[in-house]
């Protein structure tokens, strides 16, 4: 007897379909599963063999044969268990269908006939919606990640049995969380902008950084709070909106990395990868491609202390999400895209052995190699940089004496009015912030001031500056002037923002 059951597989952020068939004859007993399956699909066959019998069911001597279509897509991991397992039972008359539409099954099977999590659920579920499936059989430690979606019944299945009786029209489909109150139980964490004594600058310039989304880079020394800053810039980041939290979740989700104790990534992400991290760890990739670190922290921070210890191919890499927002990975066969719209702090030392300029200690390193670890940095990486900030140790007696500075809530407020002013600008446009606009809205919406122009020209010329380089004085110009509540952008809009790349620019 023949029998089907709907499923997906994942292709980057995106679910493709699969039906899954399964036909049961008398014939000599055997088990095969065919359609370009991976090797832990077609591990399966025993999972779903012992999870069948373990359930009480039977597991005839037959000629079962599993096909998982489209034959010429590739279908990977244990997301296949239960709807082969189902198909079987369909097939063998051991369960039946109600006939209130199209059902669809995701979920891996434990021996016992447990269903366990699977990763991305939540994008198969966007995929079964869109599709027209109106009921989706998922892992009950998954329900409330699927149920996020709406226009589709999600049922939390947790044992084989269950899903039988859900596939027949039983079971109770999962209540979507509440998406908003999720959204403002995030814990703040214990970080804080406060903590940090000192830095006046640093802070300031971290602030614009927050306001407009631009990338930064902090250089000193040992022991300077350059971590420590770069851990409080999320603090005063505007929470996520609850599309920039659905977009963060499914990349999560994809990668298997989303937190068991809640369906939602609450909080922007900061990331900071350890610098011996592989190009693919970095952007994605892989034989089957997964998303890097950059697509993890999409909408969120992504952290690179020692920047330029980072593997020279791993930092080229980073151009292209810095300037698109998004990573592009191809293979011979297919091409998938990540998402990626990052706040890149970069951290480092002025030279290898960390103490060159300072004022207390030598540096000690040859002028060979100083000019090796500055050569690691190319200059199209640095021109999508829009703040360098030199970041000097702050002496003991003064965050002994100082008292606690301004607060990450009192920050974050003024970066919100900012991008609130920012939003209204850019109107209906997908961009959101200063620092990611295109060429052609940084001409119609970032109209300098004839004396702010005049300094930019000067700047130009004395600097060496690129036109890209000049692109993004502005946009921080434009940032700052939103800060301020001003309408255009003036000469001292144009001079702060030229101040957190000059000193960069003469080194």
């Amino acid at each position: 007897m023949l029998a089907h059951v709907t499923s997906e597989t994942l292709f980057g952020l995106q679910g493709r379909a699969v039906e899954v068939e399964a036909d049961v004859v008398a014939a000599a007993p055997t088990f095969s599963i065919v359609g370009l399956p991976d090797a832990a699909v077609q591990e399966s066959r025993e999972r779903v063999r012992a999870a069948i019998v373990n359930s009480g069911f039977e597991f005839p001597s037959r000629r079962i044969t599993v096909n998982l279509a489209p034959a010429d897509l590739r279908k990977e991991g244990p997301r296949f268990d239960l709807p082969i397992a189902l198909a079987f039972l369909l097939a063998t008359g051991q369960a039946r269908r109600d006939g209130s539409g199209e059902v669809a099954a995701v979920g891996e099977l434990g021996l016992d006939g447990a269903v366990r999590p699977v990763s991305g659920v939540l994008v198969v579920v966007e995929s079964l919606r869109r599709r027209g499936v109106g009921r989706v059989l998922v892992p009950a430690a998954n329900a409330a990640e699927a149920a996020l979606v709406e226009g589709v019944g999600v049922v939390p299945v947790a044992r084989l049995r269950d899903a039988v009786a859900g596939l027949g029209g039983g079971g109770v489909a999962a209540a979507r969380p509440d998406v908003g109150s999720l959204l403002g139980d995030a814990p703040a964490g214990d970080a804080d902008f406060a903590d940090v004594a000192g830095q006046a600058v640093v802070k300031r310039a971290l602030e614009i950084a927050a306001a407009g989304g631009h990338n930064v880079l902090m250089v000193g020394p040992p022991g300077a709070g350059k971590t420590m800053l770069a851990r409080r810039l999320p603090t005063i980041m505007p929470g996520l909106s609850v599309a920039e939290a659905i977009a963060v979740t499914r990349v999560h989700s994809v990668a298997g990395l989303l937190p068991s104790r809640t369906p939602l990534v609450a909080r922007r992400p900061f990331r900071a990868p350890h610098h011996s991290i592989s190009v693919a760890g970095l952007v994605g990739g892989g034989s089957s491609p997964r998303p890097g670190e950059v697509s993890l922290a999409h909408h969120g921070v992504l952290f690179l202390d020692e920047f330029p210890e980072f593997r020279v191919s791993a930092l080229e890499a980073l151009r292209q999400p810095l300037e698109d927002g998004e990573v592009t990975i191809s293979r011979a066969l297919t091409s998938v895209t990540y998402p990626a719209r990052i706040t890149l702090v970069a951290a480092m030392n002025p030279c290898p052995c960390g103490f060159l300029g300072d004022r207390e200690r030598h540096c000690t390193c040859p002028g060979y190699r100083l000019e090796q670890y500055r050569s690691r940095l190319s200059g199209p990486l640095l021109d999508r940089i829009d703040l360098r900030l030199e970041v000097a140790r702050v002496p003991p007696r003064e965050y002994r004496l100082g008292g606690r500075g301004e607060s990450s809530a009192a920050v974050r407020a003024r970066v919100e009015q900012a991008r609130h002013r920012q939003r209204e600008r850019l109107g209906g446009d997908a961009t959101a912030v200063n620092g990611h606009m295109s060429a052609r809205q940084l001409r119609r919406l970032c109209r300098l001031e004839p004396a702010a122009v005049e300094l930019l020209d000067r700047a130009y010329d004395r600097l060496r500056l690129s036109a890209r380089a000049c692109d993004r004085v502005v946009k921080v110009a434009r940032t700052i002037a939103d800060l301020e509540g001003a309408g255009g952008v003036a000469a001292p809009h144009v001079a702060e923002a030229l101040s957190y790349r000059v000193e960069h620019e003469r080194r």
